[in-house]
C-alpha cells in the first residue's frame, strides 16, 4: 500500500527555557528524595512514629512555577527523608546557566518558596494496596497512582526509532546548549528553541525543508548575520549532516524577530508539565495528556508512558512493524491495565491481534512490574527533563532497551 507525501514539523527547547527549568527542578527534587530514602532504608532508619524508611513507600507529585526573580515549589510528597529544597533549586538554576543578574535570573538571589505538603491519604490507600485482596501478590498490591491513558511510539525512520523531525529538533537543542557551555559561542544565554520541518515521500523522511533556531544572546551582540552564521556552522549543519538527510534547499530562520536578549523566567513564566509534546514524540504519536516530571513511577502518567515506549520500540526493533503506537489505560488503585492497544498503521509484518497477544505474554504492565523491570526507583530523572524522555542513548533510560525482541518474535511465530 502506497504511503502519503506530506510535511511534518516538530520543536524542542533548551534546558534554559522556563518550562524546562521547572521540569528539571521538579525532577531534581524527586531524585534527591529517592537517593536519600534509599540511604535511610539501607541504614535501617525508623521515624519517631515507628514508620521505617522504605524506598518503595516514596510518593512524589512535585510541580514548580517560575517567574521573574522567583521559584515556587508545590505538590504532594511522602518520604522519611529531609531534603534541602532551597539548595536543590539554586543548584539546578546554576547548572542551567542562570548564575548572574545580567542574564535575567540569578540562582543566588532568586526567591524560593516551598509549598510542599503530604500526599492525600485517599490516593495513598489505592496505590499502597490497602484494599487489595489478602492473597494478592506483592505486585498486585501496587495500584496505579491515577486513572488515564498513556501512549508509546516507535518508528524505524531513525536509528533511535524516533520520528525524524523530533529527533533532529532535540539534537539541535542539545547542540545549542553544548556550544554555550563549552564557550564555543560565549555570547549565548540559556534560553532557546529549535524547530525542524521534514518532507516525507511515501511515509519516509527524505528532506529537511525548514529549520528555526531561536537563541537567547548577550545584549551587546547586535549583528544577526553573525548569529545566523554561527548557528549554521555550529548547530544546524553538524546535526543535519550527521543524520544524513538532505537539507541543501532548506529555509533557515535564526532569531526571526531580530533580537532575543530577554529570556528565561524574566521573559516568560515557567511551569512543570507544559512541554509534554517536546518530552515525547514531537506530535508524531498521540499523547494521553499526563506530564512526567516531578512524579515518582507509581504515577502511571510516567511509568505507563515509559512502558508503552518500551513495548513499541521492541516491536519495531524486532522487525514486526515499521511504525508502532501502543496505548495503555489504567484505573487508580488497580494494578492491571484496563486495555492494551497496538496500532502499526498498516505496517505490521504479522496480524495485529497476534501482536496484542504477544505483548500480553512478553510484558508485565502492572505498575509494580514496570518499576521492577525498568528499575525506576533510581535517582535518574533530572536528566530526562530536558531534550526528551525518549530516543536517548543513555544506560539509565531503561525503557529504551530492546531486550524483548526474541520473546516477541517467538510469541508471534
Amino acid at each position: 500500500m502506497a504511503g502519503k507525501n506530506y510535511l511534518f514539523t516538530s520543536e524542542s527547547v533548551t534546558e534554559g527555557h522556563p518550562d524546562k527549568m521547572a521540569d528539571q527542578i521538579s525532577d531534581a527534587i524527586l531524585d534527591a528524595i529517592l537517593e536519600k530514602e534509599a540511604q535511610l532504608e539501607a541504614d535501617g532508619y525508623i521515624a519517631p512514629d515507628g514508620t521505617p524508611a522504605s524506598l518503595a513507600s516514596v510518593r512524589c507529585a512535585c510541580e514548580t512555577f517560575l517567574t521573574t526573580g522567583t521559584v515556587i515549589v508545590a505538590g504532594e510528597i511522602r518520604t522519611q527523608a529531609y531534603i534541602d529544597i532551597q539548595k536543590i533549586v539554586r543548584d539546578v538554576v546554576r547548572d542551567i546557566g542562570y548564575d548572574r543578574a545580567k542574564y535575567g535570573f540569578d540562582c543566588e538571589t532568586c526567591g524560593v518558596i516551598n509549598m510542599i505538603h503530604e500526599q492525600s491519604p485517599d490516593i495513598a490507600q489505592g496505590v499502597d494496596g490497602t484494599y487489595a485482596r489478602a492473597d494478592a501478590d506483592e505486585l498486585d498490591r501496587i495500584g496505579a497512582g491515577d486513572q488515564g491513558m498513556m501512549f508509546g511510539y516507535a518508528t524505524d525512520e531513525t536509528a533511535t526509532l524516533m520520528p525524524m523531525p523530533a529527533y533532529l529538533a532535540q539534537r539541535m537543542a542539545q547542540r545549542l546548549a553544548a556550544v554555550r557551555k563549552d564557550a564555543t559561542l560565549k555570547y549565548l544565554r540559556p534560553d532557546g528553541k529549535t524547530q525542524v520541518t521534514v518532507r516525507y515521500e511515501d511515509d519516509r523522511p527524505v528532506e529537511v525543508t525548514a529549520v528555526v533556531v531561536s537563541t537567547q544572546h548577550a545584549e551587546e551582540v547586535h549583528d544577526m548575520d553573525v548569529i545566523k552564521a554561527d548557528m549554521l556552522h555550529h548547530v544546524i549543519a553538524p546535526v543535519l549532516d550527521e543524520a544524513g538527510i538532505e537539507w541543501g534547499e532548506a529555509r533557515i530562520y535564526v532569531n526571526p524577530t531580530g533580537r532575543f536578549v530577554v529570556g528565561g523566567p524574566m521573559g516568560d513564566t515557567g511551569l512543570t508539565g507544559r512541554k509534554i509534546i517536546v518530552d515525547t514524540y514531537g506530535g508524531a504519536g498521540r499523547h494521553g495528556g499526563g506530564a512526567f516530571s516531578g512524579k515518582d513511577c507509581t504515577k502511571v502518567d510516567r511509568s505507563g508512558a515509559y512502558a508503552a515506549r518500551w513495548v513499541a520500540k521492541n516491536i519495531v526493533a524486532a522487525g514486526l512493524a515499521h511504525r508502532c503506537e501502543v496505548q495503555l489505560a489504567y484505573a487508580i488503585g488497580v494494578s492491571h491495565p484496563l486495555s492494551v492497544m497496538v496500532d502499526t498503521f498498516g505496517t505490521a509484518e504479522v496480524d495485529e491481534q497476534l501482536l496484542v497477544d504477544a505483548v500480553s505474554k512478553v510484558f508485565d504492565l502492572r505498575p509494580g512490574a514496570i518499576i521492577r523491570d525498568l528499575d525506576l526507583r533510581k535517582p535518574v530523572f533530572r536528566k530526562t527533563a530536558a531534550y526528551g524522555h525518549f530516543g536517548r542513548e543513555d544506560v539509565d533510560f531503561t525503557w529504551e532497551r530492546t531486550n524483548r525482541i526474541e520473546e516477541l518474535r517467538a510469541a508471534v511465530a
